[in-house]
């Protein structure tokens, strides 16, 4: 059976709308302007659109400066690429000056920080060295390590405490860059959360399973106390896309089941790829009903010190309140 094509649509009788009536989501209102050369950064800020990612820089900035005026934390959770493309002085510098109040991060950050602190270089040629079986056997890191669980799960002081004060008392010749050093110098709480098998530790000679997970397991506790008093304070994930979210959600239920609210969470994912585990863990879930959140996609090299930045004008300008 030979089917006849659908006659065709009349176009004529389209029924139109006029500009002035129809409901629009770009006002020109929020539009950008070039940015003067030779002007001050915070023109610079006020220069970009009000949209979009813009208008998100701006929301977690005001929200970091916000919780640093009322006394309220803004924790760091990191990933190791951060310290490997050199923020390591730019996290520091916002420990130093009340912008971050607590450091968290995945064993990777372990790895990089204590290379970076002791010799100024990390992150090996994983093609040159794997061939031969010579990637991730490095002798001082995976001791450095070794040592700091093994002290830590003596004394129950807590992996993340453990290494950040052996790092600074064998005084690096690059401890200035160090991110550990600084969270010694500075009483700021670090936490170290890592996974067996994933971190070159783990296959170094010294390297004690029970020691590790009891080091780990204090900073958890740690790290969950942390996340309990953070109503009206914000998180921001910085470059960990399985790790922190994970620990971070758990750390969310443990305290809301214990009875802390926390109201007015304001939390921030920022990575050069947007993934499904921070997007929900981070963003989307904890802040549901209790605050907001934001998803900032773009280098970290360029982000954080960029967030970090706008935070401190809006901070010096009092300006706290995201405009209507």
């Amino acid at each position: 059976m030979i089917r006849k094509p659908p006659p065709e649509l009349d176009f004529r009788k389209a029924a139109l709308t006029r500009l002035a009536d129809r409901t629009s989501t770009v006002d020109s209102r929020r539009f950008g302007r070039a940015a003067a050369a030779g002007g001050s950064f915070v023109s610079f800020a006020d220069s970009l659109p009000d949209m979009l990612g813009a208008r998100d820089l701006r929301r977690a900035a005001r929200a970091v400066a916000r919780a640093r005026a009322s006394g309220r934390p803004v924790m760091l959770a990191m990933g190791g690429h951060p310290v490997k493309v050199g923020l390591g002085p730019v996290v520091a510098a916002a420990m130093e000056d009340g912008f971050v109040s607590s450091l968290s991060a995945n064993g990777s950050v372990l790895v990089h920080d204590f290379e970076v602190a002791a010799s100024g270089s990390t992150s090996e040629d994983v093609s040159a060295a794997l061939p031969a079986g010579a990637f991730g056997v490095t002798a001082e890191t995976g001791a450095f390590v070794c040592r700091a669980a093994g002290e830590a799960a003596a004394s129950g002081e807590g992996l993340g405490r453990a290494c950040s004060r052996l790092l600074s008392g064998s005084a690096p010749p690059h401890g200035h860059l160090s991110v550990l050093c600084a969270c010694f110098r500075l009483g700021v709480p670090v936490t170290i959360h890592p996974a067996l098998g994933t971190d070159v530790f783990s296959i170094h000679p010294d390297f004690d399973a029970g020691e590790l997970g009891k080091a780990a397991d204090a900073d958890f506790r740690l790290f969950c106390r942390l996340v309990a008093d953070l109503e009206g304070g914000v998180f921001l994930n910085l470059g960990s896309a399985v790790i922190m979210p994970e620990v971070f959600l758990k750390a969310v239920s443990l305290a809301r089941n214990l009875g802390f609210r926390q109201e007015g969470l304001f939390t921030v994912n920022m990575d050069f790829i947007q993934h499904y585990r921070p997007r929900v863990n981070v963003v989307e879930r904890p802040t549901r009903g209790r605050g907001s959140g934001v998803s900032l996609t773009g280098h970290h090299e360029i982000m954080f010190p960029l967030l970090m930045a706008m935070a401190r004008e809006f901070a010096s300008g009092g300006d706290f309140d995201d405009p209507a």
